[in-house]
């Protein structure tokens, strides 16, 4: 599926892009934060909470929804976005990560990925033939290829053999591919923190010609300076009327940072999951509600803020529902997080359309009170 992706504006002194790209007849605003519905449920929020934050596209987790309900269900119902009952476009992930992280007893092979499963040990197989045939069920409207998250750190001979191997399983997901009039299949650029792999991996993806890529093996761990260059790399090759998808990123700072690098989508569960532990993001840092010093505090818990939450509860009642563990607590700070990340996005579009993306990006950090050099970037 052509998405349609058009380039409107680069900002002048940066790598920061404002574009578009339709699917199936909606026009989606680009950068953008795509919240995680990892099993076709954004936590603790109903799909209209998160319309109401401003969402477009919303992530679903392959792997999950393979274990349970099973992709047979989900097609059942009519794919994934009318089995979740939400009114916009879905993503999913190839897989992948979770394989490679959920499980220690796994086989990487030619043919795919033996291992356990995280739920109750059972042997499972995952090839990219499989992992395309699972999407194709799901339906979601964009899709990824299988590939390996490579580790941080790993050797430049581990991580060539890894690149050269996730380079032949995007060309067999590809051919594997049944669902080309409507879904979009996305490459996925490996080659971990060495320059020539990281343009190689990119260069043959494009060659392959998919729809869209993604840039995967970011945020295991590695410095931020590590971090910033593998976008880069990546991004070097990359062409610029496709779209370009950083995965697994949502801290403020991770967020600015890809879009300074020419970055369009991303996704994360940082945001609602700190949220159920009590940490919200606002325009003057963090906020633990948790905190004594909230328990008589009735202003919102970010007075900048349009969301739901801010607009109608105070900073002393979250702190209540936390210190009664009422799961309402976690619901509000969740929606806030949600619409803080997605808002702080929408800014930076008017920010790059204006040519002031770097100022924007500075005063947020100062105005956050963060370090842009540190590895939480939260």
């Amino acid at each position: 599926m052509n998405l349609n992706y058009k380039l409107l504006y680069k900002d002048k002194n940066s790598r920061a892009r404002l574009g578009q790209f339709e699917i199936k007849g909606v026009t989606y605003q680009t950068p953008m934060f795509m919240p995680v519905g990892t099993q076709a449920t954004v936590k603790h929020l109903s799909p209209e909470e998160v319309k109401a934050c401003g969402s477009g596209v919303i992530l679903a987790n392959t792997y999950h929804l393979w274990l349970r309900p099973g992709p047979d269900l989900v097609q059942q119902a009519g794919g994934v976005a009318k089995f979740m009952n939400y009114d916009g476009a879905m993503l999913t992930d190839s897989g992948g990560f979770q394989v490679f992280s959920l499980s220690d007893l796994r086989n990487i092979h030619e043919d795919g990925v033996t291992f356990k499963s995280h739920i109750d040990g059972s042997k499972l197989f995952m090839s990219p033939e499989i992992s395309i045939q699972v999407q194709n069920k799901i339906g979601a409207d964009i899709i990824m290829s299988f590939d390996e998250c490579i580790p941080y750190p790993a050797s430049y001979e581990y991580t060539k053999e890894s690149t050269d191997r996730t380079l032949r399983w995007a060309k067999r997901g590809q051919e594997a591919h049944t669902r080309k009039e409507d879904q979009a299949l996305f490459g996925i650029v490996q080659g971990g923190e060495f320059p020539e792999l990281r343009a190689y991996c990119a260069q043959e993806l494009v060659k392959m010609d998919f729809d869209g890529y993604a840039i995967g093996g970011t945020s295991v761990g590695e410095p931020k300076d590590v971090y910033k260059a593998m976008i880069d790399m990546a991004v070097d090759e990359l062409p610029e009327d496709k779209v370009r998808y950083l995965m697994g990123v949502g801290s403020p700072v991770s967020v600015l940072e890809a879009i300074e690098r020419g970055i369009d989508i991303f996704d994360c569960v940082l945001p609602t999951r700190v949220a159920r532990h009590g940490t919200a993001m606002t325009s003057q840092g963090r906020v633990v509600i948790r905190n004594a010093k909230y328990k008589d505090s009735f202003t919102p818990l970010d007075s900048q803020c349009d969301c739901y939450c801010c607009q109608n509860y105070t900073r002393a009642y979250l702190r209540h529902l936390f210190s009664a563990n009422e799961p309402f607590g976690q619901r509000l700070v969740s929606i806030h997080n949600t619409r803080f990340i997605i808002k702080l996005v929408e800014d930076a579009r008017q920010a790059i359309l204006e040519d002031r993306f770097s100022s924007f990006k500075e005063n947020f950090y100062i105005q956050y009170g963060i370090n842009p050099d540190s590895n939480s970037g939260f």
